[in-house]
């Protein structure tokens, strides 16, 4: 690295970002360890300040591993990593589903509260709460950034006639599986439970999907902030910082986790507020904030290709090897091959959140998203809380319904308009060599 370069990376800065990730980390392994008698409100601030914190180290960590890392293995395990506060929260409730499902049967005695507060619930609440955000907030951010820093560089001028983010080829690939995905999602709010054979399914379309994309030649990765600056280490040097980011934060991950989702709940019956809510909302905010900062970063800097294929692949993770692996681990905690539950209000959540996905999809199926269909992301995904807030409490549940029928009409119509594109985005996606996908970069 030159003299120039190491300016700009400012090591000295990316050593206090480090040091303050660290920083909000250790209040939690405190309190983990010592068991003070505190209020719920302010344990939930401090464990979830420990996952934020470990979230941020690994996404750092997971970056800078990719520079000794073969692309195939970092594919498989970096996608994993990535998520793994978001996976640790949730199989928390789904293990105390499981365990709950044991006790009293399908019923899934509730955790108390004020709110639809059965761990059952929760588990898919907290999953349907950061698919829907990673779309409605994160795939949208991107785009208004991206507009924000043309407008201002080039003029209002230059910003009206941005076409909007477009995406390389080769993210066909993640598309592609994401749209079998979403079909299979749709049919699970017709059932009663997340059987094993949907976890077989899902998690199946993961496997495939790291295997296909696990072929790609390798890239020299896009690094930016404490990442970057992890990679001016020496190889050994780096090798060890990665290693001990990892266990650090996975050992601050495992310590907080389940306090942090017992903390939200009693939290909720505390002050009164739905512990649905906490949990589908503010858990996924804490864990999915790394990922959202990155790609925003990404899109400051207008490496949209990268800011926006990242929530893609993300999105991915979550809908495939999140959902399908819920089911396991409340099997797991029940003793034995059972059903994860899905109760009336979560069959709507889940609705909601299999049509949101086929609506991004339809979008992206031309590789692109304008500041128009953006903005239908975003305002599509308040228009839930909006009409949650003027509809009657006897008729809760129509307003999630109504939002999804209008995600899946949008949808349709994308799908009509743009059906011949949609067979040539599967067959890249499944079957056009890599290659191929790497070396033309200008195809709508």
């Amino acid at each position: 690295m030159s003299a120039d370069e190491q300016s700009q990376l400012r090591p000295l800065r990316q050593v206090v970002v480090l040091g303050a990730a660290v920083a909000v980390t250790i209040p939690g392994l405190v309190l983990a360890a010592a068991h003070p008698s505190l209020a719920h409100a302010m344990e939930a601030i401090i464990f979830g300040l420990g996952i934020v914190g470990s979230a941020f180290i690994l996404s750092w960590a997971a970056e800078a591993a990719q520079l000794d890392i073969s692309a195939g293995l970092a594919i498989a395990v970096l996608a994993l990593i990535a998520v793994l506060p978001e996976y640790a929260v949730d199989f928390v409730f789904a293990w105390q589903g499981g365990e709950s499902f044991a006790a009293s049967g399908p019923a899934c005695l509730p955790l108390g509260g004020t709110g639809s507060g059965s761990p059952c619930s929760l588990a898919l609440a907290n999953m349907t709460g950061a698919n829907r955000l990673l779309i409605g907030i994160g795939w949208s951010m991107v785009v208004f950034i991206a507009w924000n820093r043309i407008r201002k560089r080039d003029g209002a001028s230059a910003a009206k006639r941005w076409t909007g983010v477009q995406l390389e080829p080769q993210h066909s690939i993640e598309l592609a599986y994401l749209t079998v995905a979403t079909l299979y999602s749709l049919t699970l709010p017709l059932k009663h439970s997340i059987t094993p054979i949907d976890a077989a399914v899902l998690v199946t379309i993961f496997v495939l999907y790291t295997v296909r994309v696990s072929r790609a030649p390798a890239e020299e990765p896009h690094l930016v902030g404490p990442a970057r600056y992890l990679g001016t280490f020496t190889k050994t040097a780096r090798r060890i910082a990665i290693v001990v980011m990892f266990l650090y934060a996975a050992g601050v991950i495992l310590a907080c986790a389940e306090r942090f989702a017992h903390a939200l709940v009693e939290t909720g019956a505390d002050l009164g507020i739905s512990e649905f809510l906490l949990v589908q909302w503010l858990a996924p905010l804490a864990s999915e904030a790394p990922e959202l900062l990155v790609a925003g970063l990404y899109a400051w800097r207008l490496n949209t290709n990268a800011g926006l294929g990242t929530l893609v692949s993300s999105k991915v993770n979550q809908w495939t090897l999140l959902v399908g692996t819920l089911p396991i681990v409340f099997s797991l905690g029940a003793g034995g091959l059972h059903g994860l539950p899905i109760e009336a209000v979560q069959r709507e959540e889940l609705f909601l959140t299999a049509a949101q996905s086929f609506f991004a999809i339809a979008v992206l199926s031309n590789l692109s998203i304008s500041v128009k269909e953006a903005w239908w992301l975003f305002t599509l995904f308040w228009a839930q809380f909006l009409l949650g807030a003027v509809v009657p409490s006897s008729l809760h549940g129509v307003e999630r319904i109504a939002v999804a029928c209008v995600y899946l009409l949008l949808g349709l119509q994308i799908v009509a308009r743009d059906r011949q594109r949609i067979p040539r985005l599967l067959r890249d996606g499944f079957r056009t060599p890599h290659r191929e996908l790497t070396s033309d970069r200008t195809r709508s």
